[in-house]
């Protein structure tokens, strides 16, 4: 199971992340998400945990909880497209066809 991990302190380190959850079970992944331009932590991250049992636990016990003093959020991970693809699938999204094209610079150059 992937479990997401919100309003991590920045400066946790992937290897305290996963010590936090090997007291539930075996960690198959741990992946904090980093910044580009800062290199700086984004403060969530995700870690996967293969028995389904254990995750549970693990997120019951750790949503909420306390690490270097910022209570944590911890939930099983939702698709990235989950809100867009699932109105989708159900037919919500509805498309502007009729749309006429703005902005852009057609200047043509030479003679």
């Amino acid at each position: 199971m992937d479990i997401f991990v919100g309003s991590l302190p920045f400066k946790l380190k992937e290897a305290e992340l996963s010590k936090l959850f090997e007291q539930y079970g075996e960690v198959s992944s741990v992946r904090i998400v980093i910044d580009g331009i800062s290199r700086q932590n984004k403060g969530f991250g995700f870690v996967t945990m293969d028995n389904n049992e254990e995750a549970l636990k693990a997120i019951e016990a750790l949503n909420g909880s306390l690490v270097m003093e910022r209570a944590i959020v911890v939930n099983e991970a939702t698709s990235k497209l989950g809100g867009k693809a699932n109105a989708k699938e159900r037919g919500e999204v509805k498309h502007n066809n009729n749309r006429k094209p703005t902005g852009g610079y057609s200047r043509k150059f030479g003679n």
